[in-house]
């Protein structure tokens, strides 16, 4: 889609073009199969490198389209938010020194982008969800500035007529309404690429759902969301829910997300799986066409199935089938797309040696694997993977294996063997794997973040624990030590980087508020049992209306006529907020200024935390 100039689908005539050339791709694709026109070998390996762009804060950094423009290079293109980039590998062939030469091409190129961002005070970072990413990053004026973007997000909010209800609940929570597509901007992905032989595509695409909830255990590296602890991969999430074209009602929804695993196994052809996404899901947006794809075919020409592509990107299985053309030969391949960016270009490398060496090695035994396992228990697997990473517990041929288990025993041997086949030389294959034995046994990302992100919040509030852990995560990837060799952060450790001092970074945001309606009484007692000294009181609209000090308390204590009060009689009504980026001086300035110890701190005139004279 990004190769493409695309524009919304609205009068009648468009909508009749674009399935026009859909349906002629589709019958194409079915020629091009049947007349064995798609190239079968050899076997090629790609990736594509998401990435994040952060300040010397370790914030977003909002100069995705400068650095770019600066970059100036081919293998670098933009994603939706304006604080990440993508790099695209130069596909090669599976063989000898294929995935050393892959991680070659990526650390020259992330070099290559260093340089620039370096001059603008910019640093690069991989990481399947920025942990320091907050609600002011994904609104519609951090979207960047190219327009099939605002195409796409104003296709998929008119789809849906209503805004994104999101949420996720992990070991924290996130519940929330927003109003773009922006949230998928805060996943970053390494989406691997296997060219597949057109004959074997979809016992082969079937092997790849199979395996994918093994495959990601190992590989989660995102269980952080607004400073929420959620899922191993919360990225599954929140993706799923970000451009999910379905309305909520009173009704019970059977279709199916834009972002999904799946129902069912798959069968047919590969031109199949692009007629039931054609069938599901109808066309968002449309581009220009100059003559249909049979045409081509007949005048001797390679189409490149433009509309079926476009249709294709925005579709977003976890595996997703593509159709391509390179070198002037067609060539289909499977698109792995829930792996994560980083925690290291090393970590990354390994996981596509990982899922490759799986993919090629699988034994006869689970051939025709639609047969031998229920798609319920592989789609199982799937979420239970990105719920609960390495420890998740897998149905595998008819048993329950923990993840650890499955791994060591049964997948890494598949993947030696796989590799050795398509004869990658033996230290590429050992270097790779053994990162991936070591993870096992040790940590991997989402585990590492986890860890270290508890033991900063025993001595600190949470935005400063994200901001830390995020330098920590950048220090140790310009090491490019693998996951397995990262020692835990302690709690004890504090910022290597110069930073204001904001409300956001010392305020409390689990925060105890009361009903101006509730009882009195009941107040007094929750104040004296939680000792607080300041209470916010909100009206039924959740907006701050008053707050209670223990002074006011006090007074009404040694009132004779305290059974007459009520909340609203007693709190103080002409009260002092703060917003979250204000800085902690300008807090401290207006307590004394008003002579006052606490300030609720409110978004959008909602109550979302408050700050005390102690904070400060």
């Amino acid at each position: 889609m990004g190769e493409l100039k695309v524009t919304k689908l609205t009068s009648k005539e468009d909508k009749a073009n674009y399935i026009f050339h859909l349906l002629k791709d589709i019958e194409a694709l079915d020629f091009m199969i049947n007349n064995n026109l798609i190239e079968k070998s050899p076997i090629r390996i790609g990736a594509e490198q998401e990435f994040c762009l952060v300040d010397k804060e370790f914030l977003p950094s909002n100069n995705s389209v400068e650095i770019l423009n600066d970059i100036n290079d081919k293998h670098f293109t933009t994603e939706i938010g304006n604080y990440n980039l993508e790099i695209n590998l130069d596909p090669i062939e599976l063989k000898k020194d294929c995935f050393s030469s892959l991680h070659k091409q990526l650390l020259e190129l992330l070099e290559k982008a260093e340089v620039v961002t370096d001059n603008k005070q910019t640093k690069v970072l991989l990481t399947g969800i920025l942990p320091t990413i907050t609600l002011k990053h994904i609104g519609i004026q951090n979207m960047t500035p190219i327009n099939r973007y605002f195409v796409l997000n104003e296709a998929i909010k008119e789809s849906r007529k209503q805004d994104f209800n999101i949420h996720i609940k992990g070991i924290d929570e996130v519940n929330l309404l927003h109003d773009t597509v922006m949230l998928e901007g805060c996943n970053t992905s390494f989406q691997m690429h296997l060219q597949v032989d057109p004959d074997k595509f979809i016992d082969t695409y079937n092997w790849a759902q199979a395996i994918s909830g093994p495959i990601l255990s190992v590989c989660t590296n995102s269980p952080l969301l607004f400073g929420k602890e959620l899922w191993s991969e919360t990225r599954i999430a929140l993706f799923t829910q970000s451009v999910d074209t379905r309305a909520n009602s009173f009704l019970l929804n059977e279709k199916q997300s834009r972002v999904s695993f799946g129902n069912n196994w798959s069968t047919g052809s590969v031109a199949d799986i692009f007629r039931d996404n054609v069938s599901r899901f109808r066309s968002l947006v449309t581009t220009e066409f100059t003559k249909d794809s049979v045409e081509m075919i007949e005048s001797g020409e390679i189409p490149g199935l433009k509309a079926l592509n476009l249709h294709n990107g925005t579709v977003y299985r976890w595996n997703r089938p593509c159709y391509g053309v390179g070198g002037g030969k067609p060539h289909l391949r499977i698109e792995n797309r829930y792996i994560p960016s980083g925690p290291t270009m090393l970590d990354e490398i390994a996981n596509l040696a990982f899922w490759v060496g799986v993919m090629m090695g699988k034994p006869k035994t689970y051939d025709n694997i639609h047969k031998k396992m229920n798609f319920k228990d592989v789609k199982s697997n799937f979420f239970n993977a990105a719920r609960y990473g390495m420890n998740a517990q897998f149905h595998w041929n008819g048993a329950i294996k923990p993840s650890h288990e499955l791994i060591l025993e049964e997948l890494l041997p598949m993947a030696y063997k796989g590799l050795y086949k398509m004869n990658v030389s033996p230290k590429d294959t050992e270097y790779y794997l053994k990162i991936i034995k070591n993870r096992v046994d040790t940590n991997n990302g989402s585990q590492w973040t986890t860890k270290s992100y508890r033991n900063l919040l025993k001595t600190k509030k949470r935005f400063e624990a994200i901001q830390i852990l995020t330098s920590k995560m950048y220090a140790k990837q310009q090491k490019e030590y693998p996951i397995s060799t990262w020692n835990v952060i302690k709690k004890e450790t504090r910022p290597e980087f110069s930073h204001q001092k904001l409300v956001k970074h010392i305020m409390s945001s689990d925060i105890f508020s009361v009903d101006e309606n509730d009882s009195l009484d009941l107040v007094i007692n929750i104040m004296k049992w939680k000792n607080f000294n300041h209470m916010p009181v909100i009206n039924e609209d959740k907006e701050p209306v008053g707050l209670l000090s223990s002074k006011d308390i006090e007074k009404y204590n040694n009132n004779t006529q305290n059974g007459k009060h009520n909340i609203s009689d007693i709190m103080q009504k002409n009260i002092i907020t703060i917003n979250q980026y204000s800085s902690a001086k300008d807090a401290k300035k207006l307590m004394k200024k008003h002579n006052i110890n606490s300030l609720p701190v409110v978004e959008q005139n909602k109550l979302i935390g408050i700050i005390t004279s102690k904070d400060i």
